[in-house]
């Protein structure tokens, strides 16, 4: 093996070697294990969120695999209606020409060129990531099979009366022009005002006053509202205002959606142009007036001198004449939720224009029933209160969009405006008697991309034929999924599966985190802090990396402010790490947190652990040279004939014993998604149990001259638990697993091309000895012992020390008896001596084992003046330090306005300090005892 260990030099190369041989396609006859990938948007490229959920994803499906099931990841990308069309039309643009200017079947032809020009970036990414997907699989939402899975769902969903064309109101785009589903909508707080305006009554004097964000809105008001039992307005009730600037006259209403403590408890209602205006309109029968046109400028529905405005440019000109009309009672400061577009970042309108709407209620009642009744369950179990909230608070569904790309609607219109839908435009002719003289012309629109997503779990698997597969792998065992789309996407998938398989699409959903920064903020562009999986494997310069954040920001002043803060955090780049490592940092990451803070120093130090790996497994190799395999099938076992049974040592004992109850703690946390605790319990093993510990312990016993049997059962040890140890940590580390592998199986009498199609090793091939493990603890609790006194006394670690061990016991003699060559070299003691009861120690540093005391003489290991003055300067460094720090959180200002993760790191220093102060002075106080 390689002296360093240098993932770059071996990924690649194992991926290819996995997927040439074709070893991610399901096997074997074992029980089906089937897991859905989230499509990524085909014009994209996986973030971080992407890279953690594909890690789970991955080790679930390696485990899973080794553990015999016959597994399918299935893998696949959604065409993103909006955000691909987006990418065309501005290549259009960059040429001059507009989308307009094409005809729609030239501009998908550029659409499905870009797509297989690009497409293959997140395929490669994956690859990079280790994904064992079985790629002979892989489905495109825009596929043949998978647009007629589309249309057979529409066209029986409306033969049920389940879809129907409707005029509703959409979340619009007025620059894309089209609608927008609730998932394409950001709303965040800006700066606005709230305008107080008054309205005349009809008849008499007086007037109401109502509080508005949107002034231009009023021209299509058809009511004033008011709270059913507030006591100001009551006798107002079924009176009318004359509505300012529109010569209308429109009444008072009670409804209890108004909140008599906002404003003055009068509002306006625009049922065409606010969502919650429009359930109101609804209760009391009110017109709707549109009085936008698709661009969002003012339509002819209002008086013709504000015709043809801009929204923002009507707002203004209202208001003036509002205030020359002395109508305006006051404005005022607001800070307001503004929806926007998550490609255009336009200021959406609520527009009422004719769409498609699936008929959501009934299919929500089921989704609803398949979880209360345990069919699906939610891994955390809380989340499914989110899913019962959206489910049971559910609103149609606008499945239309007036776009290009998409799967069109399958819906024909005659001449006299007759709306006609089947599988093709034959298929409606037959049905419904049309002759071919009947002109008839498809809906322009498509589908909501969210509904094909819906179909993924059985569309993939050949639906609407009865395929092998299909009933195979459908339900599949699990979903990995973000919280941000459980409506989106989880619960749509629930509807639509239980609607046409008459079963759940998944038998659990595993609901991640959100990655964030270091600091806690989300990572986004404008923020800068976002960071690509693939600059971590790979590492990549600084001036890259400001380069990659700073190009195509769609707010290009921040720059200079990403480029400060990217040379701050990072000033050399970012070094390479390697798959493994990242791998293995999502999996401790993976607890059930909403939201999950990424440090970039945690996957060094799990690129540390690589190297600990590696370099234990070339000790091994070394160790076992070229020789062929040594076997040691169980405890007790012959070696070389029936006659003598080869004796494992108590370290070789400890150490399986060791590994029995860590795999045994690995197969729990699979069990319940916790793999933050099988991250945790293999890296505990491999670093402290076996490379720490056992490989010390097992040095002794190889160098050893006169070792026979020992040597040998130290050896077999080794290398089966090495070999056994990349299989259980194979599903979070796939590469420095296999590498490591296809090297020690041999040795370890282990036949296979690969470390992925191995068994997964269990608790039950390596028992529990707990005799084993106590006799090991005592070993370690003495050296541990005696490196604690060298550590606090500064006793340099290769200067042989004397050792006096007090209050021993039987058991503690009989301990030091067998294991005094251990004691003797891993804890560096020149002697050993057992203390009579009574018996009176010189000066000595102490340190308990157990009931056991360690006593280490000081006379001629130090000197006494110097050390005492050495401690003195550090404690007085760390009491000017301590003092610093209480200073600063006792500034209310500082721990008032500084950001949280600051005061909690200062907080945490203060702690550590005093800590360091308390330890210091004890030592110091020991030092002096023994100048006196």
């Amino acid at each position: 093996m390689d002296k360093v260990y240098a993932p770059h030099e071996i990924e690649r190369r194992l991926y290819e070697r996995w997927e040439s041989h074709g070893w991610f396609a399901p096997r074997g006859n074992g029980a089906p294990y089937c897991i859905m990938i989230p499509p990524p948007n085909v014009t994209g490229t996986l973030h971080m969120g992407h890279a953690f959920q594909h890690t789970l994803m991955d080790a679930l499906s390696r485990y899973q695999r080794m553990r015999g099931r016959s597994v399918l990841w299935q893998p696949g990308t959604d065409h993103a209606g909006i955000a691909t069309q987006m990418v065309v039309e501005r290549q259009l643009n960059a040429q001059g020409v507009k989308r307009s200017d094409v005809t729609r079947a030239a501009f998908l032809e550029r659409i499905w060129a870009w797509k297989e020009q690009s497409g293959g970036t997140i395929a490669a990414q994956m690859r990079r990531l280790g994904d064992s997907v079985d790629w002979s699989r892989d489905r495109f939402t825009m596929d043949p099979e998978m647009s007629r899975a589309v249309t057979e769902v529409f066209v029986r969903l409306h033969a049920e009366g389940l879809i129907y064309r409707g005029k509703r109101l959409v979340n619009w785009d007025p620059v894309l022009l089209t609608a927008l589903s609730d998932l394409e909508v950001q709303s965040h707080e800006e700066d606005g005002q709230l305008w107080h305006l008054r309205y005349p009554l009809a008849r008499g004097k007086g007037h109401v006053v109502v509080a508005t964000t949107r002034p231009e809105t009023m021209l299509g008001d058809t009511a004033v509202a008011v709270h059913p039992k507030d006591t100001r307005y009551q006798s107002l009730i079924g009176a009318r205002v004359h509505l300012p600037l529109a010569a209308r006259d429109i009444p008072i209403i009670a409804d209890e959606y108004v909140d008599p403590d906002f404003g003055s408890g009068v509002v306006k209602i625009t049922p065409a142009h606010d969502f919650n205006d429009y359930e109101v309109g609804l209760r009391h029968n009110l017109p709707l007036i549109n009085i936008f046109t698709p661009h969002a400028t003012l339509a002819d529905t209002v008086p013709e001198r504000f015709r043809g405005l801009d929204r923002f440019e009507a707002r203004k000109r209202v208001v003036a004449e509002l205030e020359a009309a002395a109508l305006v009672a006051r404005v005022e400061k607001h800070r307001l939720v503004i929806p926007r577009g998550d490609r255009s970042g336009a200021v959406l309108e609520p527009f009422l224009t004719d769409q498609w709407f699936v008929k959501i209620a009934p299919l929500a009642q089921e989704g609803v029933a398949a979880v209360t009744e345990g069919r699906t369950r939610f891994v955390p179990e809380s989340w499914a209160r989110t899913y019962y909230e959206w489910m049971r608070n559910i609103r149609d569904w606008c499945v239309s969009r007036q776009l290009w790309w998409g799967h069109r609607i399958p819906a024909w219109y005659d001449d006299a405006g007759n709306v006609y839908v089947g599988r093709n435009d034959a298929e409606v002719r037959a049905q419904h008697g049309l002759t071919a003289d009947v002109t008839l012309r498809q809906d322009e629109d498509v589908l909501d991309t969210w509904f094909s997503s819906a179909l993924w779990p059985f569309s993939t698997l050949g639906w609407p034929e009865a395929t092998p597969a299909l009933a195979k792998f459908y339900p599949t065992s699990v979903l990995v999924t973000g919280f941000d789309i459980i409506f989106f996407w989880v619960a749509r998938m629930m509807m639509m599966g239980l609607k046409f398989m008459r079963e759940v699409p998944f038998h659990e959903v595993y609901i991640t985190g959100l990655i964030l920064d270091e600091h806690g903020d989300k990572m986004s562009k404008s923020r800068g802090n976002v960071i690509d999986p693939l600059d971590i494997v790979d590492g990549i310069p600084l001036e890259d990396l400001i380069a990659k954040r700073t190009s195509g920001l769609m707010q290009p002043q921040l720059a200079p402010a990403i480029e400060k803060a990217t040379r701050r955090q990072y000033p050399q780049g970012i070094a390479p790490h390697g798959t493994d490592a990242l791998r293995f940092t999502f999996a401790a990451l993976a607890s059930p947190s909403r939201e999950i803070r990424f440090e970039l120093a945690r996957v060094g130090g799990y690129r540390n652990f690589c190297n600990k790996l590696w370099n234990a497994a070339r000790f091994v190799t070394l160790a076992l040279g070229e020789r062929p395999a040594l076997a040691l099938p169980a405890p007790g076992a012959t070696a070389g004939g029936p006659a003598r049974a080869l004796q494992l040592g108590v370290a070789d004992r400890w150490i399986r014993s060791r590994f029995g109850r860590t795999l045994a703690t690995v197969a729990s946390a699979y069990a319940e998604y916790r793999f933050d605790y099988a991250a945790s319990a293999l890296y505990e093993f491999t670093w402290y149990d076996f490379c720490d510990w056992y490989l010390e312990l097992a040095k002794p016993v190889l160098q050893a001259e006169a070792a026979g049997d020992a040597r040998h059962a130290a050896q077999c040890t080794l290398v089966q638990i090495l070999e056994a140890l990349q299989r259980a940590l194979h599903p979070l580390m796939p590469f420095i697993t296999e590498e490591i592998w296809l090297r020690v199986a041999p040795l370890a009498g282990v036949a296979g091309e690969t470390v992925m199609l191995q068994p997964y090793p269990t608790a039950a091939e390596f028992p529990v000895d707990e005799a084993a493990e106590r006799e090991t603890a005592w070993i370690q609790r003495v050296i541990l012992g005696v490196r604690q006194i060298r550590g606090e006394m500064n006793i340099s670690p290769a200067k042989r020390i004397p050792v006096l061990l007090q209050d021993a016991s039987a058991e503690d003699e009989g301990y030091l008896a067998r294991h005094r060559t251990w004691l003797e070299r891993l804890a560096g003691v020149e002697s050993i001596t057992l203390l009579a009861a009574g018996a009176r120690a010189p000066q000595s540093a102490t340190a308990l084992a157990g009931t056991l005391t360690i006593l280490v003489p000081m006379a001629g290991l130090i000197d006494p003046e110097a050390e005492a003055e050495r401690l003195g300067r550090l404690l007085a460094r760390a009491q000017a330090d301590l003092e610093k720090a209480r200073a600063q959180l006792a500034r209310e200002s500082f721990v008032r306005n500084a950001p949280e993760h600051v005061v909690t790191a200062e907080r945490q220093r203060a702690a550590e300090l005093e800590r360091t102060v308390a330890g210091l002075g004890t030592q110091l106080e020991r030092v002096r005892g023994l100048r006196s």
